[in-house]
């Protein structure tokens, strides 16, 4: 933590620091600038993204580093130990042509991805047109889903067949887990079936993968009662809606009661007559009885992807069965993207 309260100077996003990354020192620079009132209004979010997530930082968990004040050499060790303590060469070098490529440079041609051949059939895409969620099976091969169910387990220092392990972990009431950086789940985010659904959907294949965590969801039972998230959305709904992915990797075969993700089918096509019908003054995140009808839960195999347009209301669900619902959860997203939108 640093006790010097001098403003430091706004890094360039080429400045590569130490690691040899660029933006690292402008983001850190540009939070301890905020710390101290010094506010540059500078549009980074997009650069933000494509430098933490390159690098299989979680964005919260990296905001909340810098939030508390170290300084920018130890922001630099705490990437490499949050990379097992060394960064990939490839990475690092992709990272830094999209830097370049954002802030109005010419990219490596060599480092171009070309687009995967297609793993969504006609029929799935058709679904996806209609309904705005597609199921993927088997969008990782078995010992790379397996792996992440162990460290799962293993992080939850608990057992499949030991029920009384599932409950009272010491992250709370919550059916989230602090699972980022495990090696299992990062061949996940570089899965090539995951990749080429993601692709297919968005159009290209300059994607960056978000560090998201993994969950676990445990049979209800007297003192666990389902927290919750139920429907909601995680981007702002102010209009027009932009075109946004999300999606969940069920890790062990999942019931429809077992806790599953659930959707309002097809209501990125409602999402704007919805608005425009609200009473004045209602709030668009209070969802009527109707929304909430219409919610289905999806059921899926173990190594099931389920990828949604954003602007379904989703959630999880209680689950009333005898097993556990187990879960990574995760995103890619095209180098640039930025959501302008003010929060609603």
């Amino acid at each position: 933590m640093g006790g010097d309260r001098a403003i430091p100077a706004l890094a360039a996003p080429e400045d590569m620091g130490s690691l040899g990354i660029m933006h690292l020192k402008r983001l850190w620079s540009r939070l301890a600038r905020e710390r101290l009132g010094q506010r540059d209004g500078a549009a980074d979010h997009p650069l933000d993204q494509v430098a933490l997530y390159g690098l299989d930082l979680g964005l919260l968990e990296s905001l909340r580093f810098l939030n508390d004040g170290h300084d920018f050499a130890a922001f630099e060790r705490w990437v490499l130990e949050a990379n097992g303590g060394a960064l990939d060469p490839d990475r690092v070098r992709r990272v830094n042509d999209a830097i370049v490529r954002m802030t109005g440079g010419v990219g490596d041609p060599a480092l171009e991805l070309l687009m995967p051949a297609p793993v969504l059939g006609a029929d799935q895409l058709a679904g996806w047109e209609r309904d705005g969620y597609v199921v993927l099976s088997d969008a990782v091969d078995e010992p790379t889903r397996a792996a992440v169910e162990a460290a799962l387990w293993q992080a939850l220092d608990a057992a499949p067949d030991r029920p009384a392990s599932w409950y009272g972990r010491d992250h709370g009431h919550s059916i989230w887990t602090n699972l980022v950086h495990h090696p299992a789940l990062r061949a996940v985010r570089r899965a090539p079936r995951i990749r080429a659904a993601f692709a297919q959907l968005w159009g290209t294949n300059d994607l960056w993968a978000t560090a998201d965590r993994a969950g676990f969801n445990p049979p209800e039972r007297p003192g666990w009662q389902f927290p919750g998230p139920h429907l909601h959305w995680d981007t702002s709904i102010a209009l027009p809606m932009p075109f946004g992915l999300q999606g969940i990797l069920y890790l062990t075969d999942t019931m429809a009661e077992q806790g599953a993700f659930t959707c309002v089918p097809g209501f990125q096509h409602r999402l704007t007559d919805w608005i425009a019908a609200l009473p004045s003054g209602a709030d668009p995140r209070q969802l009527d009885d109707e929304i909430r009808a219409a919610a289905v839960p999806i059921p899926g195999k173990a190594g099931d992807l389920i990828i949604w347009h954003h602007a379904l209301p989703h959630g999880s669900s209680p689950n009333r069965t005898d097993r556990p619902r187990l879960v990574q959860y995760l995103t890619l997203f095209p180098t640039g993207r930025h959501d302008e939108r003010p929060w609603v």
